[in-house]
């Protein structure tokens, strides 16, 4: 990081370039990257929870034409970063939404950002709703990608996308399954990647690929449960229904025609929201910015530009 001194009074400091490997006051270790060039910063929270940055790979490169500097990091637990044991005692206290909300305003500070936008993706944007709520003073714009202000509202329609998607018998073999706990089945799995194609991720030859599993799994089975149509674990009963008419900062809602997000939801948020604007990417699930690029980064760069120029 370099300090450069404009006066003897006031100090500027320029936000790292490139990969940097950040040190919390925990002492765990962080990946973060930020990558490209211009006057807007805007840093990315990652899903899962449990997954990682790579889904943001390609967003400077996509959005240069805009001025934006993308940072992005993996949260505790993920990929990149330090992988706890999280089965001992001591680690438990990690696997927290206050903890996880702690961390994103320690990156905040070491990586030097203020007045910048944060963009949260599913339960990155999550994370950010929250983080709205608590930290409006640090941010230009939001941008929620792909999740709405309540589990509550969540999980009936991931059941219905399920129910009107596979057939009766199918379902029924699924709910079994999932009551002996047996998610390792291989049927079972068949129909998970089924919903997964027409509601996650439809278009997953666009996505990036690894050659082993990068998912954090201890972390997403913890607040999630074993799959996308399986809500069970600690962010079961989150809601902030009522709440959001409290964010004044600008904020784009972002969604995929096809998400496993209720889209009805989504129009109510963007009717409570003060200040915000809803937009659909078209051929789109939960992964919509994979899905259908060059709409989504239309997209975000207008939202951008339109809050930059004093047109939003």
């Amino acid at each position: 990081m370099i300090n450069l001194v404009l006066n003897p009074t006031k100090v500027v400091t320029k936000q790292h370039e490139g990969t940097k490997i950040l040190t919390l006051s925990n002492g765990f270790h962080l990946f973060s990257r930020t990558v490209g060039q211009g006057p807007i910063n805007l840093l990315c929270l990652h899903g899962g929870p449990g997954s990682n940055h790579v889904e943001f790979e390609n967003f400077a490169e996509e959005l240069s034409n805009y001025g934006v500097r993308v940072s992005m990091y993996d949260q505790l637990g993920s990929f990149f970063s330090d992988q706890p044991d999280f089965s001992l005692p001591e680690n438990q206290k990690y696997l927290d939404l206050e903890y996880y909300l702690s961390e994103l305003e320690e990156v905040r500070q070491q990586l030097g950002l203020e007045n910048f936008y944060l963009l949260g993706h599913s339960w990155g944007g999550l994370l950010a709703q929250e983080y709205a709520l608590r930290h409006p003073e640090h941010l230009k714009g939001l941008v929620v990608m792909s999740m709405i202000d309540s589990i509550t509202e969540y999980t009936p329609y991931i059941n219905h996308l399920r129910e009107t998607t596979l057939t009766d018998d199918q379902v029924t073999y699924m709910k079994q399954v999932e009551a002996d706990e047996r998610f390792d089945d291989p049927y079972y799995q068949t129909l998970v990647d089924e919903l997964n194609r027409n509601f996650v991720m439809r278009h997953p030859e666009n996505g990036p690929h690894h050659l082993v599993n990068t998912t954090a799994t201890a972390v997403y089975n913890t607040f999630q449960g074993n799959n996308e149509f399986v809500m069970v674990g600690k962010l079961n009963g989150w809601d902030r229904r009522g709440d959001l008419k409290n964010v004044k900062t600008p904020t784009l809602l972002t969604f995929g025609d096809h998400d496993t997000m209720p889209l009805d939801t989504a129009m109510r948020m963007n009717r409570e929201l003060p200040n915000s604007r809803l937009v659909l990417t078209p051929d789109g699930g939960h992964c919509h910015s994979v899905d259908n690029p060059k709409a989504f980064f239309h997209n975000l760069g207008t939202f951008l530009t339109d809050v930059e120029t004093g047109n939003f």
